[in-house]
C-alpha cells in the first residue's frame, strides 16, 4: 500500500472514530464506542505504516487536516452546524494547505 493511501485510509477512519464519539455518549453505549475503538487503532496503524515513507510534519497535518475536514462537513451534513461563509473559507485553506503539503513532499 502506498504511503498516500495509507495516510487518506487514516484520515478518513479518524472521521469515522470522531463520528463515533459522538454515538458512543462518552464510551457509555456497547457497540458505537467498540466500533471507535476499532476506528481507533485501524486509524493509528495506518499512521504509522505512512510514516514509514513520508515526513512526520507532512503526515501529521495531512491526517488531522482530513479528520478536521471531514468532521466539519459530517457536522455540517449530519448536525446541520453552521454552513457561514467564513467557516466554508476557513475549511478551504485547510484543504488548500494539505494540497500545498502533497504537491511539495518528497515521496
Amino acid at each position: 500500500m502506498s504511503a498516500w493511501l495509507a495516510l487518506l485510509a487514516a484520515g478518513l477512519l479518524e472521521i469515522g472514530w470522531a463520528f463515533g464519539l459522538k454515538y458512543s455518549d462518552g464510551m457509555t453505549r456497547f457497540w458505537p464506542t467498540a466500533a471507535t475503538m476499532v476506528s481507533i487503532a485501524l486509524s493509528f496503524g495506518l499512521m504509522a505504516t505512512a510514516l514509514r515513507s513520508l515526513p512526520f510534519g507532512t503526515a501529521y497535518a495531512v491526517w488531522t487536516g482530513i479528520g478536521t475536514t471531514g468532521s466539519i462537513l459530517v457536522g455540517m451534513l449530519v448536525y446541520s452546524e453552521s454552513t457561514d461563509p467564513v467557516r466554508i473559507l476557513c475549511l478551504s485553506l485547510i484543504v488548500a494547505g494539505m494540497i500545498g503539503l502533497k504537491l511539495n513532499s518528497p515521496v
